[in-house]
C-alpha cells in the first residue's frame, strides 16, 4: 500500500503563518498537518504502508523535503518527493508523482484531518471518503446508485444531488489506472479554472466501468483558515485525550499556574502565573507569563505576556503583550 499526498499549494488563506511555513507543516495539537494525516491513515490501513510520496512546491526547501522523509521512515515507510514546479492542479500535482504510481494506494490532501473508519470494500475498484453535510451546494458532493455506489461527483450543486460531501481521501485498488486517465486528461487538455482535476480522471474511469463506493468519515476537521485551524486544533486535542494520549511534556515547567485540559505542552514551555486552556497548543520553548489562554494555537519559541487569549492564533519566535483576544500573528512578529 501507497500513500500519495497532493501538497504544493502554501495555504494563502492561512496567512500570515504559511508565508515562512507552507499550510502542511502547522502544527495541531503538537504535530504537523500531514504528519497526522499519514499517520492517522497509517493506523487505521490493514496493509503496511510500503511508501509514502509527498508532493511540494517548488520553494518549499531541502528543509521541508527532510523532514517529510523522516515523517515517512518513521511509520516504516519508504518517503518520496516529488516537485510540482506549476500551480496546474491536484490531477497535475499527482501525475507529477508518476513513478509512485502503481498497485494499492491512498490519495489524501495534506489540509484536512479526519477521524474515520477505514474498512476497505474489496469488491470496488475505488473509495471516495464523504461526509454527510448541512450545505452541500458550499461542496462537491457525490451521487449514488440504488446499490449503493458513487455514480457521479457534482462541484457546488444548484440542485440537490445528495449531501454527501467529497473530503479529499481516496482509496485506488490500482492507482496505475488513476495514472492512464490522468494522462489522458493532461492529453485532451482537460482544464477546470486553469487546473488539471483528480474528478476528471475518476469519471474517465467510471465511463470505463470501474466501481467506486464512499467511506464514511466521523469526523472531518478542516485546516484552510487561522478560525477553523484553531477549531481542528481544540478537536483533535479532545479526541487525543479521550483516547489517553500524553499531552504535556515532562520538561514543562510551571509556575504558580494552571492547566485546564485537553492542552498541548511542547518540551521545555514554561508557565508563570498563568492559567491555560481548554483546547490550547503551545509549541517547544515557549514562554508564557501573567496570561489566561484558551482555545488558541501558539507555536515554538515564542513569548506571551499579560494576555488574554481566547480563538488566538501565533507564529514561530514570536512576542506579543497585549490587549487583544482573537488574535493572529506570524513568525518572527512582535506586538506590544
Amino acid at each position: 500500500m501507497k500513500i500519495i499526498v497532493p501538497m504544493a499549494g502554501r495555504g494563502s488563506r492561512l496567512r500570515p503563518h504559511t508565508l515562512t511555513v507552507p499550510k502542511p507543516l502547522i502544527p495541531i495539537a503538537g504535530k504537523p498537518i500531514v504528519h497526522r494525516l499519514v499517520e492517522d491513515i497509517a493506523k487505521v490501513l490493514e496493509e503496511k504502508v510500503e511508501e509514502i510520496a509527498f508532493i511540494i512546491g517548488k520553494d518549499f526547501g531541502e528543509e521541508v523535503e527532510k523532514d517529510l522523509i523522516k515523517i515517512a521512515e518513521n511509520l516504516g515507510a519508504k518517503g518520496s518527493v516529488y516537485i510540482q514546479d506549476k500551480p496546474l492542479g491536484t490531477g497535475h500535482a499527482i501525475m507529477c508523482a508518476q513513478d509512485s504510481l502503481q498497485g494499492p494506494a491512498v490519495v489524501a490532501y495534506a489540509d484536512t484531518l479526519f477521524k474515520a473508519d477505514f474498512t476497505l470494500d474489496t469488491s470496488a475498484d475505488g473509495v471516495m471518503w464523504v461526509k454527510q453535510v448541512e450545505n452541500p451546494e458550499a461542496y462537491g458532493v457525490v451521487k449514488l446508485n440504488e446499490a449503493e455506489e458513487i455514480t457521479d461527483l457534482v462541484e457546488k450543486p444548484t440542485e440537490k444531488v445528495s449531501d454527501l460531501a467529497v473530503i479529499g481521501i481516496y482509496y485506488f485498488k490500482d492507482v496505475g489506472i488513476l495514472k492512464e486517465q490522468l494522462q489522458e486528461v493532461l492529453d485532451e487538455n482537460l482544464m477546470h479554472g486553469g487546473e488539471y482535476q483528480i474528478n476528471d480522471g475518476i469519471k474517465k474511469m467510471w465511463a470505463k466501468g470501474y466501481v467506486f463506493k464512499p467511506g464514511k468519515v466521523d469526523a472531518w476537521m478542516d485546516c484552510g483558515n487561522k478560525n477553523v485551524a484553531v477549531e481542528t486544533n481544540g478537536r483533535m486535542l479532545n479526541f487525543l485525550h479521550e483516547e489517553g494520549e500524553e499531552l504535556v511534556a515532562e520538561s514543562a515547567k510551571l509556575e504558580n499556574s494552571k492547566i485546564i485540559p485537553p492542552c498541548f505542552i511542547g518540551e521545555n514551555v514554561e508557565l508563570k502565573n498563568s492559567t491555560v486552556g481548554p483546547n490550547v497548543s503551545i509549541g517547544n520553548h515557549t514562554k508564557v507569563e501573567n496570561s489566561t489562554i484558551k482555545n488558541s494555537l501558539i507555536q515554538t519559541n515564542s513569548e506571551i505576556l499579560n494576555a488574554k487569549l481566547d480563538n488566538a492564533m501565533i507564529g514561530n519566535h514570536a512576542k506579543y503583550d497585549g490587549d487583544f483576544t482573537a488574535i493572529s500573528i506570524g513568525d518572527y512578529s512582535v506586538l506590544e
